[in-house]
């Protein structure tokens, strides 16, 4: 199997050990970059699987460089950054990043972050050619026919409740933003209305998830936005009648 190549571009030389050996233990193919020109140099010639940036490069701000890598490079985005505030993050993720993990961090959640990331950019090429049918934990979506069940049994869903989860959907597993989901759900002035998300994503928990207090797949990114876990794409139906049945 082949190793998912991973970009690191940090400017601080102990950081990117420290990843780097990390990851390297996992199996993963890894390079380095102390630069926003070098990371644009080796993005294109290396083609990474995902890249992990830190926001504060010597030679330029980090979401600019996102900003500018997603106008060619669709590879997962995870930044790794000491800033905090959450206008930081949603900035970085407005900017084209995939996930956000503040520093100081843990091998085991950024290695999850990572399986996360590299599941979502496979089940994003699959989707391109696969069918309409999404499934997570018991919940079966049909995004052509709006065909929702659970357990094998159908839900009935609102217009508004179906258009936000099929905004969740097309994120694969990506952080989406407040102002984003707004945006997708009811439209474009609406960016200023966050309490609708909070009620529609209760409703949506309460019709889809085991237990609505304690989700499993639509989660919370406090302050930040929402995301969906889980999701894999259904083969399409096939036909196994026998021939000249």
């Amino acid at each position: 199997m082949t190793k998912p190549k991973i970009l690191i571009v940090e400017d601080e030389a102990n950081i990117r050990r420290f990843v780097r050996i990390a990851l390297e233990q996992e199996g993963m193919a890894v390079a380095e970059v102390a630069s926003a020109a070098q990371a644009r140099m080796d993005a294109a010639t290396r083609k990474p699987d995902l890249m992990i940036v830190d926001l504060g490069l010597p030679d330029g701000d980090g979401k600019e460089l996102i900003l500018e890598l997603r106008s060619w490079v669709h590879s997962p985005i995870l930044v790794l950054s000491a800033r905090e505030r959450e206008e930081e993050k949603v900035a970085a993720l407005n900017a084209g990043a995939d996930d956000y993990l503040v520093k100081p961090f843990g091998v085991p959640e950024l290695l999850a972050r990572i399986r996360a990331l590299l599941r979502r950019s496979q089940l994003v090429s699959s989707a391109q050619a696969a069918s309409s049918r999404i499934r997570f934990g018991a919940v079966s979506v049909d995004l052509s026919t709006h065909e929702v069940t659970r357990a094998g049994q159908p839900v009935h869903l609102t217009p508004i409740e179906f258009r936000l989860l099929s905004a969740l959907i097309r994120g694969h597993g990506k952080v989406l933003t407040h102002q984003h989901l707004l945006h997708e759900t009811w439209g474009a002035s609406y960016g200023d209305r966050p309490h609708y998300l909070r009620v529609y994503m209760m409703q949506l928990r309460q019709k889809l998830e085991d237990d609505a207090s304690q989700p499993k797949h639509l989660l919370t990114e406090l302050q930040v936005g929402y995301r969906l876990t889980g999701a894999l794409v259904d083969a399409a139906p096939e036909a196994h009648a026998a021939p000249g049945a």
